[in-house]
């Protein structure tokens, strides 16, 4: 089997994700795993699916066929293939030590900058985002526009916590931003 990840945008509206499970679906594809948003009147979303190597082109031509029938433009890239098992546990116990997973909470007024000034001091570090959801909403005293992001991110072993921490609270204090890391069990 084949394992493709197809992400889609389009403008929201009912039934764009029937019409792309049906592609899916009616080219002998399996769907395995998806995430769907929607913002700023767009739907868009990620979708992980398998299908034997043989529908892989025609399920790539109906795909695309999609944004002229419902207006979602879907792109198709061709992805790993990793069971639900491998994703969520360590191959070995040196797998395991070799990153911890940790949550990142930021909380603050909204300003431009802020996250390129985090994500750029996690990369120095060489810490990986692995997941990131961010909005926004009115501040509840002062006026103003409060941000608001939460991650998970992979730090590599050797690396103590305490040290992204301090890679990241010169940033907060100077954005005037609450920032918590949690690690994960």
């Amino acid at each position: 089997m084949t394992h493709l990840v197809l992400t889609a945008i389009g403008d929201d509206r009912e039934g764009l994700v029937s019409a792309l499970s049906r592609t899916v679906e009616s080219h002998g594809g399996n769907w395995l795993d998806s995430q769907f948003s929607h913002l700023a009147g767009k739907f868009a979303g990620i979708v992980l699916i398998e299908i034997p190597a043989s529908g892989v082109q025609e399920l790539t031509a109906a795909a695309a066929a999609l944004e002229g029938e419902v207006g979602l433009a879907v792109e198709v890239t061709q992805g790993r293939a990793q069971s639900p098992e491998a994703a969520e546990a360590p191959a070995s116990a040196a797998d395991a030590q070799a990153a911890r997973a940790v949550a990142v909470r930021l909380v603050g007024l909204d300003r431009p900058g802020l996250v390129r000034q985090i994500s750029t001091a996690l990369a120095e570090q060489r810490v990986s985002i692995g997941s990131f959801r961010s909005w926004t909403s009115s501040a509840p005293q002062g006026g103003g526009v409060l941000f608001e992001a939460e991650s998970v991110v992979s730090v590599p072993a050797g690396l103590e916590i305490e040290v992204v921490r301090a890679a990241l609270e010169p940033i907060a204090d100077e954005l005037m931003v609450d920032l918590e890391l949690d690690e994960q069990a």
